[in-house]
């Protein structure tokens, strides 16, 4: 074998030529499994075989011998080969995509034992992908890379499918939250830290790759930074540190490795600084359902639930802002502007809208071309997109609007006669592949408009020839023939001969043979259009891939300014998306500002909203108010709806934070620094955690971290223990709030004990969630009102749960014998008053007869004189059936 990967023959065991390429190959790549192009074919085998049979659910066969023993072997169609990449890197594999790299008949010139040249050309992972049937269209691609030493840390990502890449100053104990907020598909760490790191990753979805120590060193990374982007000093991109300049060399270097030298197209690198966005662990990001909801997905998320976007990018972009809400009061006010000014115009919205439903997916498109993956259509899309970005920023530059969107406008202008290029170069719609060709529009090329007609109009082309050729000579009778020996010639009788022999006709007309009846000639463009009538269709083929070339060419001469164009796109998509969801659902427009104030008036659940409009119900808007009394205690029923109320202030903050407006009649908040969620209980059984102590683990990291600019949101807690444990660890939480943290906060809890220490804490006051009976049914009102309630309901519910009658009628009289002995001060615990009750009161030892069970169902004021009759014998019979 030489340098190459050429194999001149088999080795000393016996492998063949093809065999032995392979093992090579796969030798380089031992992680990933090996598509190797044969001929129509990705074929693998060995244990890769094995593996993808498996996952694929595709037939596992065998081809040959390896020392002795069948190889197993099985193969995708190259033509489908990316509907099965998807499921194998959805299953969490890496491919290595090894290609021919020359013509078989170039192969055979070197000998008959000689194989086609081939190579991995990319390596397919999950943080990587380009192709648009692998990627979700309205959701980032991150690839992530963390370097981290010394209690110092960074984290780069990039998505290669949209050319976004970031970097921000991150300790490993905050890399959970940011891997939440990305969501990266792939994570690159180094290898010291892979066990460390790799739980962490999980939780977030992301698929660790293992890189070595030296990959992460920031000199390193930081000559890879200015060859990537072609600067001698980074100074023009901002200051970075180390572990910044570390985490983004690893990034570009991996690049550079799966994409085998392929520069995707990448914009500078934004440095994210800790206070540019509001801090979401990932509990709390979970329990919100900000992008996902806990089923998986964005139906039923906040995302879901708001996403009025037209457009792939104007999605990412919605995504992103409600993952990250900003804490720039500059920002928000913008963004907010933007959105008023669109209200205030609704004929604007609609027009945009529909200009924008038109726009193809820019970056894409753009990356794609960059890795040379991309195609015609692509082109086309561009195309569009441009078309549409100028009649956008016509409308927009017809209103005297705000900052935002006036930037916008001026910026949606795309490179000088870019536009104009493509739209004169393409066909309507371009198929997807350039090597199927037919997307070059007529009239462009002359060269390739002649190649054309003659593939297509071959005789209609010899017959204009025989006509040009008659009037010239004045031969009338002259014909062009095509000869099986000679090819195409003009023939003319024996009589008219001598005229084509004539100066000049001479040097033009060229004596080939003579027969008995004609004379036969030939001529150097007939000669030519024989030979291009032979070739057109190659040559067709090769002009459109020729042009194909020079457009892409084009195209990437001008890719920042196409990232320039495809930003302000998803810009104004995202702000007047939020214009129409503020008109149709009548939202308002938040004031905020850096005060420590949280006032909600009439504030509405998004999501929950949303679902009980499809039932036809209505939803109950609340007030809250943690201004003056910055925490607040609520207390109330089971289902009556706090959880609700918690969530709903939270996500009214992400909201207003992102830029949009809110479901409320009124909302006047301070920039909330950082968000807290403990709502809903879960254990963690694989890392050997309770439900408990879960709970613990997520309230100790929220009372480490809160800060006077934080909102929490806490649900129960210390419910997961014995009644007096759980009930003092409740109130140091709620005291360590008040006066420690002293941030805003509201506390749900079942503890109705912790309302006495709210009413003396100068910092807290007490709501709750309001429940009534009726005719012995609970309802529940889903109204906050002051001050805590009086009682839980906690039987009522259990009653509507289903549990069985005797249960709830049993638990009813134990709950009687608990409030009795708590009213004269006897002891509390439940294990000390069982006893007592059987002593003191056995009747509530005994299960309820079944008069009693019908006079439980009895509503006497709804009997009539004749049902009230039926019903005394109806007791009787059951007495004496007693």
């Amino acid at each position: 074998m030489d340098g190459s990967g050429e194999v001149s023959g088999p080795d000393s065991r016996g492998v063949t030529p093809m065999m032995a390429q392979y093992l090579e190959i796969k030798g380089r790549h031992p992680d990933a499994l090996l598509f190797y192009r044969m001929g129509d074919f990705y074929e693998m085998f060995f244990e890769d075989a094995a593996r993808a049979a498996e996952a694929l659910d595709i037939a596992l066969t065998t081809r040959g011998q390896h020392l002795g023993r069948d190889i197993p072997m099985c193969g995708v169609p190259v033509g489908t080969a990316e509907s099965y990449l998807l499921q194998l890197i959805r299953k969490g594999f890496r491919v290595a995509i090894a290609e021919q790299l020359e013509d078989p008949a170039e192969a055979r010139k070197r000998g008959s034992k000689s194989v086609v040249r081939r190579d991995v050309v990319r390596l397919v992972t999950p943080g990587t992908l380009t192709e648009e049937s692998l990627l979700e269209a309205r959701r980032a691609n991150f690839l992530a890379a963390f370097a981290g030493s010394r209690g110092e840390g960074a984290l780069a990502w990039a998505d290669i499918s949209t050319g976004a890449f970031g970097v921000k100053a991150c300790a490993v104990r905050d890399l959970g939250a940011e891997l939440a907020r990305l969501a990266p598909r792939e994570l690159l760490v180094c290898d010291e830290q892979e066990r460390e790191l790799e739980a962490v990753a999980g939780e977030a979805g992301a698929q660790v790759t293992p890189l070595p120590k030296g990959a992460f060193e920031a000199g390193g990374g930081e000559r890879q930074l200015r060859a990537w982007f072609g600067v001698a000093t980074l100074d023009g991109f901002g200051s970075f540190g180390k572990a910044e300049l570390g985490a983004m060399g690893a990034l570009v270097d991996y690049l550079d490795l799966t994409q085998k030298g392929a520069r995707p197209h990448l914009s500078p690198p934004v440095r994210e600084s800790e206070g540019d966005c509001v801090e979401i662990d990932a509990a709390t990001r979970a329990s919100l359902e900000v992008t996902r909801a806990m089923g998986g997905g964005r139906a039923g998320s906040l995302l879901g639930c708001v996403d009025r976007t037209v457009t792939a990018g104007g999605a990412r972009l919605l995504e992103a802002r409600l993952a990250a809400p900003s804490r720039r009061l500059s920002v928000i006010a913008a963004r907010l502007d933007a959105v008023a000014a669109l209200v205030e115009r609704p004929g604007l919205v609609r027009n945009l809208r529909e200009e924008l439903r038109r726009a193809g997916d820019m970056d894409r498109a753009l990356s794609r071309l960059a890795l040379d993956r991309g195609g015609p259509r692509d082109l086309g899309a561009l195309r569009d997109a441009l078309g549409v970005a100028e009649r956008v920023a016509g409308l927009l530059g017809g209103e005297d609007l705000p900052g935002l969107l006036a930037g916008a406008a001026e910026g949606l202008w795309g490179p000088e006669g870019l536009r104009e290029l493509l739209e004169e170069a393409l066909v309507a719609s371009p198929p997807t592949l350039a090597r199927d060709g037919g997307f070059v529009a007529a009239g462009f090329a002359g060269d390739l408009d002649g190649a054309r007609r003659l593939r297509d109009e071959g005789r209609a082309v010899i017959a204009g020839m025989q006509a040009e050729y008659a009037e010239r000579t004045g031969v009338a009778s002259l014909k062009i023939r095509h000869n099986g020996t000679l090819g195409y010639v003009v023939e003319v009788s024996t009589a008219q001969a001598e005229k084509l022999r004539r100066a000049p006709l001479d040097a033009v007309f060229h004596h080939r043979q003579t027969t008995g009846s004609a004379v036969r000639f030939a001529t150097q463009a007939l000669s030519e259009t024989e030979a291009r009538l032979l070739n057109a269709g190659e040559e067709a083929l090769a002009i459109e891939r020729r042009i194909f070339g020079e457009l892409r060419s084009a195209v990437l001469a001008e890719a920042s300014g196409l990232a320039r164009v495809a930003g302000r796109l998803a810009e104004v998509d995202v702000a007047s998306g939020l214009a129409d969801l503020a008109l149709q659902e009548g939202w308002t427009r938040p004031v905020l500002d850096e005060s420590r104030d949280f006032e909600v008036r009439g504030g509405r659940h998004p999501v929950v909203e949303a679902a009980l409009r499809r039932q036809g119900k209505p939803f109950v808007a609340n007030d809250c108010d943690l201004s003056a009394r910055p925490v607040k205690l609520l207390t109330g029923p089971n289902m009556g709806g706090k959880s609700t109320y918690l969530r709903q202030a939270a996500l009214l903050a992400v909201l207003a934070q992102a830029g949009s407006f809110v479901p409320a009649e009124r909302l006047r908040m301070g920039l909330v620094s950082r968000l807290f969620s403990r709502v809903g209980a879960s254990d963690d059984l694989a890392r050997g955690r309770s439900t408990f102590m879960v709970e613990m683990v997520e309230t100790a990291a929220i009372l480490h971290r809160a800060d006077d600019r934080s909102l929490v949101l806490l649900d129960e807690i210390g419910r997961g223990t014995a009644t007096w444990d759980g009930l003092s660890i409740a109130w140091a939480v709620l005291e360590h709030l008040e006066g420690v943290s002293r941030c805003r906060a509201i506390f749900a809890t079942h503890y109705h004990e912790l309302a006495e220490l709210a009413a003396r804490l100068p910092g807290s006051a007490s709501a709750h969630v309001a429940a009534t009976e009726w005719n012995g049914d609970l309802v529940f009102l889903h109204e906050v009102r002051e001050g805590a309630a009086d009682r839980s309901y906690g039987v009522q519910v259990a009653r509507l749960a289903g549990l069985p009658p005797k249960v709830v009628a049993r638990a009813k009289a134990v709950l009687r014998a608990l409030e009795a002995r708590a009213r004269e001060g006897g002891p509390r615990a439940l294990e000390d008053e069982l006893p007592l009750f059987a002593q003191a009161a056995p009747e509530v030892m005994r299960e309820p007869s079944a008069v009693e069970e019908r006079l439980g169902t009895v509503r006497p004021d709804e009997l009539s004189p004749r049902e009230a009759l039926e019903l005394v014998y109806e007791l009787k019979r059951l007495a004496g059936d007693g």
